[in-house]
């Protein structure tokens, strides 16, 4: 038996990819394959897009790194732009979205301690996922992805998403808290959308006990729900959000944004990243936010999301076997009553690249911002038709 040099950690498909162009991928054969998971959310503007290609390599041809010893003018620009859109205050830059919600976690910690509190604790949701660093993996709320590395980090407290009752029974009864670490949407588990004025409610509860309003944007950010940030469609600001994913279309990149209090409390030596916002993936991330903007790519993925749903909603009207078909934008689910975890094998056979989670019952979509009409009706066509030849053979 040959033995891979690469550590199996990861279930791959059989297909290898040699090059892409918008919503397309083409393997080493020649095939071609919609790709109806962006690399899970990661390059909104498609493959290879101009904009993109055009950024990295003038920047990679004049400079690609100096360190964070230095100023570094593009990560000023961009972070300017982050705040611009985001009505936030300052950014740090790092790698991805792991790192976004370290630096967040940190950030509520100091907070706590700042306040003189020595236990400082920050409330998550089940099945949350933040990333799989200690911390972030500790903060995640799934146990399948937690086992085996334990001890976890302590200084989290458990909530049921989409509760309000549960957050104000902790707040009365637990003197530690200082922030909340939540998902608009929760991404991982299954595209599970909350009600609309939760975080609202939770704003509110922040306020009222001087906690953090933390918001993990990283798979719902950079226009993935029809908006830039997925918070604004409740028009409220956050004290942190996080991002990184559709930022760099590809390019290594996360970003946490902080406003008011939240602001002003990290200082030089309290946190840091050597290759965080370095020319490079910041000449690709403002590229990206240029094209998301210019191109009005928010309102194309919020039009184009409504049309994955009221397709699937026709195909599948009167099916018994189908929970619940659901999304905001380009984030988009459809919640079967029994296993379908086949489907991403059989859909790479039809041409269509996609997900399924959920303990396997949850199809998961997260096409690229650029999808057309067209795209998404053969999207539509292709999974119904697969989803119901896989129930009617259980």
């Amino acid at each position: 038996m040959t033995q891979s040099p690469l550590m199996n950690n990861y279930s791959r498909l059989s297909v290898a990819f040699e090059r892409g162009e918008g919503a397309w991928l083409y393997d080493q054969q020649g095939n071609k394959f919609l790709d109806a998971l962006s690399g899970i959310a990661v390059c909104g503007l498609g493959h290879a897009h101009p904009k993109v290609t055009a950024a990295i390599s003038e920047q990679a041809s004049r400079l690609i790194h100096t360190s964070n010893l230095y100023t570094i003018p593009l990560q000023t620009e961009l972070a300017q732009r982050l705040c611009d859109l985001s009505g936030m205050d300052n950014v740090f830059f790092g790698n991805s979205g792991a790192e976004a919600n370290e630096a967040a976690i940190k950030l509520a910690r100091l907070y706590g301690h700042q306040r003189d509190i020595d236990n400082p604790a920050v409330i998550v949701m089940e099945h949350s996922f933040h990333g799989r660093t200690m911390a972030t993996l500790s903060a995640t709320g799934n146990r399948k992805a937690q086992a085996g590395f334990e001890p976890l980090v302590s200084g989290f407290v458990r909530a049921p998403f989409n509760d309000v009752e549960a957050i104000r029974t902790i707040a009365a009864n637990n003197s530690n808290v200082v922030a909340i670490l939540v998902e608009p949407i929760q991404g991982e588990s299954g595209v599970r959308i909350p009600d609309q004025d939760y975080l609202n409610q939770l704003r509110q509860i922040c306020d009222q006990q001087d906690w953090l309003l933390m918001l993990d944007e990283v798979q719902t950010g950079n226009g993935r729900t029809g908006r830039y940030f997925a918070y604004q469609h409740n028009d409220i600001l956050p004290d942190v959000v996080t991002t990184a994913k559709g930022l760099g279309n590809g390019v290594p990149i996360g970003a946490c944004l902080a406003r008011g209090v939240a602001a002003e409390i990290l200082g030089p030596g309290t946190h840091g990243s050597t290759f965080g916002g370095n020319p490079l993936a910041c000449a690709a991330a403002l590229a990206v936010v240029d094209t998301i903007e210019s191109d009005s790519l928010c309102q194309k993925a919020a039009d184009m999301g409504a049309l994955l749903v009221e397709g699937f909603q026709r195909e599948f009207e009167g099916a018994g076997y189908v929970r619940d078909i659901r999304g905001k934008g380009l984030m988009v689910a459809i919640e079967l009553d029994q296993e379908v975890t086949e489907l991403a094998v059989l859909a790479k056979v039809k041409g269509i690249l996609l997900n399924v989670t959920g303990e396997g019952k949850i199809v998961r979509l997260l096409p690229p911002l650029i999808l057309n009409e067209s795209e998404a009706s053969l999207i539509i066509g292709v999974i119904s038709k697969l989803i119901k030849i896989l129930v009617s053979d259980e």
